[in-house]
């Protein structure tokens, strides 16, 4: 009995979570920097160059011969997409007008960025 008391003492509670507000208005560039820089020891120069070198970072996995994706980690994930080039096709029934046939142009490949949530992201909603 005295060992459970003695374990019970040991235990510190950890302090309540700082309980967030919801923001009405959609930030601009310049209020998330303030935003940031008010909240943590950093200057908004600081803040920007540290959003600058993320930018270049994600830009540097995801272009052409890069890994193709980037994780955020807890927030989302960004990764390229390759769509394969699609054929002219001709005398296609036109889906919007019955009887009516249409022709397709062809498409070209291309990469395209997909954006996916991750776990924490999805908790916040």
């Amino acid at each position: 009995m005295a060992a459970k008391k003695a374990k019970a003492k040991n235990k510190t509670a950890a302090p309540p979570a700082k309980k967030l507000t919801a923001i009405k208005d959609k930030y601009t560039k310049s209020a998330i920097l303030a935003e940031i820089s008010d909240n943590t020891d950093l200057s908004k120069k600081q803040v920007g160059a540290v959003l600058d070198q993320l930018s270049n970072l994600i830009e540097r996995h995801v272009k052409k011969g890069g890994a193709g994706e980037f994780t955020l980690p807890g927030l989302l994930k960004i990764k390229t997409v390759k769509k394969p080039a699609r054929k002219a096709r001709k005398g296609v029934p036109n889906p919007f007008r019955p009887g009516e046939v249409m022709d397709i142009a062809a498409k070209p490949a291309s990469t395209k960025i997909k954006v996916l949530p991750l776990k924490g992201l999805k908790e916040f909603v």
